[in-house]
């Protein structure tokens, strides 16, 4: 929960900006509206089923959401978001089970790409990622495709994966070298994920490529945010709940800086980060420290 809190404190304390007129999509397993953004989820592409509401049978992308702007309305704005008066863009690619397949994410991304402008689109906050070796290495179809999204000028936030504490375990398209990959600062902390309890379980670098991973670290433990349930919030943990606290972030210092390219963003995010003392393939440059990021 002290966590919890500092996310608060973070959404609230930063010099009046809340994300308004920035938005951000999210690639993910939809999103429920809840009342805490309802009215701000301006945007829903599902490619999986074609549906044109805005749905989440899953709960993991609504999470994301509530994490990323969230306005804790239902909870007299005690588990407000990071950036609770940014635009929210749905983009279902994950099944109610959570899975799904590159494909669908790749279809997810290129919708992004084509509707950025008619959304507003400037941030992708990406919590999925493969683990496979053999199949997904820097020329794979899913590091080409955030590569390509990053080349239209969107900032390209993805999760450092949910497989360490082993070197080489950053998930894809994490390992791509021009996305900001996020890790968890607090997974020393043990929790429960799918039934399975685990520590240290951020991604590690470096990538196969010898690519120095995460480049950023962020609370991920054990994070309260918004249900697929009106009125309701839930506890999950992973680098999955890391990532959109970036993403919210980025949304603030867009607010504030409007004219920011992605690159701008990625070397502010490196030169403002607090190093923790450890290893650089465990925490990147360091933990986000968002009053410090939005500092003229």
């Amino acid at each position: 929960m002290d966590q919890v809190k500092r996310q608060v404190h973070w959404g609230k304390s930063c010099q009046g900006l809340s994300g308004k007129g920035v938005g951000v999509a999210v690639l993910d397993t939809g999103v429920y509206l809840h009342q805490d953004f309802k009215e701000r989820v301006t945007g829903f592409y599902d490619v999986l089923r074609g549906r044109v509401m805005p749905y989440d049978d899953n709960s993991h992308g609504t999470h994301v959401c509530g994490i990323i702007g969230g306005s804790g309305r239902a909870a007299n704005g005690r588990f407000q978001g990071m950036a609770p008066g940014c635009s929210l863009i749905g983009v279902k690619v994950l099944d109610k089970k959570g899975n799904g397949y590159a494909s669908d994410v790749l279809e997810g991304l290129q919708w992004v790409r084509r509707n950025k402008e008619r959304y507003g689109i400037r941030i992708v906050n990406i919590s999925v990622g493969s683990f496979n070796r053999k199949v997904m290495g820097e020329d794979s179809a899913l590091v080409q495709g955030v590569d390509a999204a990053w080349d239209d000028g969107l900032v390209m936030v993805v999760a450092a994966g949910n497989q360490g504490p082993r070197e080489m375990t950053i998930t894809t398209p994490g390992i791509s070298r021009k996305v900001i990959t996020v890790g968890t600062s607090d997974d020393h902390k043990e929790i429960t994920v799918m039934g399975n309890s685990m520590v240290d379980y951020s991604g590690r670098g470096p990538t196969a490529s010898c690519i120095c991973k995460p480049d950023i670290v962020a609370p991920g433990s054990r994070i309260v945010s918004c249900a697929n349930f009106q009125g309701r919030y839930q506890i999950k943990s992973g680098t999955s709940m890391s990532t959109p606290l970036v993403s919210g972030a980025i949304a603030l210092l867009l607010e504030k800086h409007p004219d920011m390219t992605n690159v701008e963003v990625k070397l502010r995010i490196h030169d403002r980060a607090v190093d923790l003392g450890l290893p650089h393939n465990q925490q990147g440059w360091g933990i986000l420290d968002v009053e410090r990021l939005l500092q003229d």
